[in-house]
């Protein structure tokens, strides 16, 4: 996740923390990782889903290479609207190896 996303999603939890009112303050840390980790997983179950339209695109599709390929692209653009170039380059960032 970005700096930037982290902050969105804290400003989130402090509107759900306050029943739909936004109150700045501060949030209870643990309920803030629970809720970080939660939008990790989800993160992590579409791109896994993704994984698994390719591995259906490869039943659908045995015997034509061409709409294998179709179906795989198609499967492929829509990991940007799950992670962003942006959240890789950060996530490498943040295990050190860039």
């Amino acid at each position: 996740m970005t700096d930037e996303q982290i902050a969105k999603l804290y400003d989130q939890a402090l509107v759900i923390e306050n029943n739909g009112d936004y109150v700045a303050g501060e949030l209870d840390p643990v309920k803030f990782a629970k809720l970080v980790a939660q939008h990790e997983r989800e993160k992590s179950l579409q791109l896994w889903m993704l994984l698994d339209d390719v591995d259906t695109a490869d039943d659908i599709a045995k015997a034509d290479h061409d709409v294998y390929r179709s179906l795989c692209r198609q499967a492929h653009e829509k990991r940007w609207s799950v992670l962003t170039g942006d959240e890789v380059d950060a996530a490498i960032r943040a295990r050190g190896e860039a």
